[in-house]
């Protein structure tokens, strides 16, 4: 059975049951989506091929979820690089940071020259409340990344993508199609227009809220924090 999706309304509303009737506090579901990510990051492009990963975080919670991805890549045996052009202040963000730098992960504003060295980038730029036009500086990474030869994993959504409707029809990310995409918790509509690897991490899911939203629960395996899916939502 393919895995239904769930659009930027639901999303939106999902996480706020999560954050109320689940008890999951904000912290909690980054870790989550973070740990899922780095797993995804993992099985496409193991540290064998490459250590250095360059994660660009952009300044909401996609972000949060990049900087703990970055954490994790850290203790995989990676050598992760952050590009933060936008540092957000909330405490709960520079508590992430000083999570990193006490790793002595280096930040970058300077995507375009950190690219020359990685292996392999994160975009953890724009996830599903992402709409409108893309602004700087996140156009030009997004260029970037939209001509690199580097793989690219999206986290949530390739950035500058409708939730809804996918790739815009102009601007940066018109012909962005990452190597591998991670759908936190669930699919999300633009996966039609996806021609990369997927995965699904949302391995945190109570029954009951999946139950609410409609959505299928996929079948993990092991320890495993994320599934992969074919073209047609079935899993791998």
């Amino acid at each position: 059975m393919a895995l239904k999706t769930l659009n930027a309304a639901n999303a939106a509303a999902l996480d706020k049951d999560l954050m109320s009737t689940g008890a999951f506090s904000l912290d909690q579901l980054m870790e989550l989506a973070g740990l899922s990510v780095s797993q995804a990051v993992y099985k496409v492009h193991p540290p064998s091929r490459g250590a250095n990963v360059l994660v660009v975080c952009g300044p909401g919670n996609n972000g949060g979820d990049g900087l703990v991805a970055a954490r994790h890549l850290f203790y995989y045996g990676y050598k992760p690089t952050v590009c933060y052009p936008k540092e957000t202040k909330n405490e709960l963000y520079q508590r992430l940071m000083t999570q990193l730098k006490n790793l002595d992960i280096p930040f970058t504003r300077d995507f375009a020259g950190a690219l020359k060295s990685t292996h392999h980038v994160v975009d953890a730029i724009f996830g599903f409340s992402f709409s409108g036009e893309v602004r700087e500086p996140f156009d030009a990474i997004i260029e970037a990344m939209e001509k690199t030869d580097v793989a690219v994993t999206a986290v949530d959504a390739p950035s500058s993508w409708s939730i809804e409707s996918g790739p815009p029809q102009e601007g940066p990310g018109k012909t962005f199609q990452p190597e591998a995409l991670v759908s936190l918790t669930a699919p999300k509509p633009l996966v039609k227009h996806f021609k990369g690897r997927h995965f699904v991490g949302g391995r945190f899911l109570p029954p009951s809220v999946a139950e609410k939203y409609n959505l299928d629960m996929p079948e993990y395996q092991g320890v495993d924090q994320i599934v992969e899916l074919d073209r047609n939502g079935h899993r791998l």
